[in-house]
């Protein structure tokens, strides 16, 4: 689903942290990294012309000949081109194991909209540039880079360590994720889940501000607007126009606010973040956290773009269609509206909420369906937030202070929407840990001439190998 790596761009009132720790010497694993990042890039999984079983297949073979054995690296998948990577490094079994997950299919990007090929691996004036870089190969390729060292130094943990690159977290019909838990659920089943596609390192030019731990997320949903009349001339203008229906009932649409909504995470998150923030925000983040939330607080926070998207559920329209003829009144006028869900809420209170809204008798509110790769509709559902389990916790804590210092652990909720949806509503906990800082005014994710810092990536590889030695080190 669209929405992973969508990140604040707020805090320009953060006071500033000192940047502490600094980039080891890990050449090889750095060099291993570069290799795998680069020829994810240059591999299009795009759903259109893509090809994610290729990706899959390459990580497959530089696992297989890092030692790992046949039967412990499967490449399997609902359709030709859209198969799945699994892997697992045996542990102990002292504990159940751990999934990490990430996904290989990336959003479509035109040639002519880049400056640069999107689907070559750029380095220039400090970044690496692709089409997902950002979202999300980079946490890809740090996963493949870390069970390969691990395996290369025979690390022995207390429990399997479980490795699941997919298809279609971004769109198409064979979610890969939802296709293994439905088939193969004991290849890939775990006391818990780390998912690298949420919960982002925000850094403000050389100043790491916060780690997140992303434990909860929105529903992502799409509800179609229609008009339709019997048209006519367009000599003869009326104002029974499908087009004119449809722009007013968006624009009522734009002027509607959802309830506030608060939970414990996005309290968490409002508190924490308070004691990083100056001026007037701070004080409004911790009145937004009282229960019940000031009002007047909650207000001003609404109209900054990322908070309003935390507070409440959100809805916005995305694609126009409509008209047949440039001579013609419209028969036809459509509009998708997009809706990232806040979670607790049902998606048909949402879908009655928008009729109501726009309280226009000739234009109909449907649901648009998301299908498996069995061709059934998929239900959605919202899910509570994950349990934040202290070994998680303190691992991250651990990880992040031998590091940077003294990096405040936040956890959140993202305003997009991930795999983690799928694993959390199969029961199995899920945590975003992206393990990179990103500049936080600078989201490319699904954007033109993505990228990530070169010394993030190779930051990102080290973090994630250490914090899962402190996950699962024998003990």
């Amino acid at each position: 689903m669209p929405g992973g790596r969508f990140r604040s761009t707020m805090f320009a009132a953060m006071l500033a942290l000192p940047l502490l720790g600094g980039a080891q010497d890990h050449a090889a694993a750095d060099s291993t990294a570069h290799e795998i990042f680069k020829q994810l890039i240059e591999i299009n999984t795009t759903d259109s012309a893509g090809n994610v079983t290729t990706a899959a297949e390459a990580m497959a073979a530089r696992l297989r000949d890092a030692g790992f054995a046949d039967k412990d690296v499967i490449v399997a998948g609902p359709m030709e081109r859209k198969k799945n990577l699994v892997a697992r490094v045996h542990g102990t079994g002292k504990r159940k194991p751990i999934l990490f997950i990430g996904h290989l299919d990336v959003v479509e990007a035109r040639r002519e909209d880049w400056t640069t090929d999107p689907f070559q691996f750029i380095e220039k004036d400090g970044y690496f540039y692709g089409r997902g870089t950002e979202d999300m190969k980079d946490g890809d390729a740090i996963l493949v880079t870390n069970f390969i060292r691990l395996k290369k130094e025979d690390f022995v943990p207390d429990r399997d360590l479980i490795l699941a690159l997919t298809a279609d977290e971004e769109g198409g019909s064979y979610n890969g994720i939802d296709w293994l838990l439905e088939e193969h659920r004991d290849w890939i089943d775990a006391e818990y889940c780390v998912n690298l596609d949420a919960g982002e390192f925000e850094r403000q030019g050389g100043h790491r501000l916060l780690t997140a731990i992303q434990a909860s997320e929105k529903l992502y949903a799409d509800f179609q607007l229609e008009s339709r009349n019997a048209g006519g001339h367009s000599s003869v203008p009326s104002s029974d126009n499908a087009i004119y229906h449809l722009a007013a009932a968006l624009l009522r649409l734009q002027n509607f606010s959802f309830p506030t909504e608060i939970n414990e995470i996005t309290r968490n998150y409002f508190q924490k973040t308070a004691e990083l923030t100056a001026g007037p925000i701070a004080a409004d983040l911790r009145a937004a956290a009282k229960e019940p939330p000031n009002a007047a607080a909650v207000a001003r926070l609404s109209a900054i773009p990322y908070y309003n998207a935390l507070l409440r559920t959100t809805c916005v329209a995305t694609t126009l269609t409509g008209g047949h003829a440039q001579n013609a009144l419209p028969q036809m006028a459509r509009a998708n509206v997009n809706c990232r869900i806040f979670p607790g809420e049902s998606p048909d209170v949402i879908r009655k909420t928008i009729e109501r809204v726009i309280a226009d008798p000739k234009v109909t509110v449907t649901d648009v369906p998301i299908h498996a790769a069995d061709g059934s509709v998929v239900k959605l559902v919202t899910v509570p937030p994950s349990p934040l389990l202290p070994e998680v916790i303190h691992g991250m804590d651990q990880t992040v202070r031998a590091m940077w210092g003294n990096v405040p652990v936040v956890a959140s909720m993202s305003t997009g929407a991930t795999d983690g949806r799928i694993t959390r509503t199969a029961g199995i906990p899920t945590f975003g840990i992206s393990s990179m800082f990103f500049e936080m005014s600078d989201n490319r994710a699904h954007g033109k001439d993505e990228r990530v810092g070169v010394q993030d990536f190779y930051d990102g590889v080290e973090f994630n190998y250490r914090f899962i030695q402190q996950l699962a080190a024998a003990r």
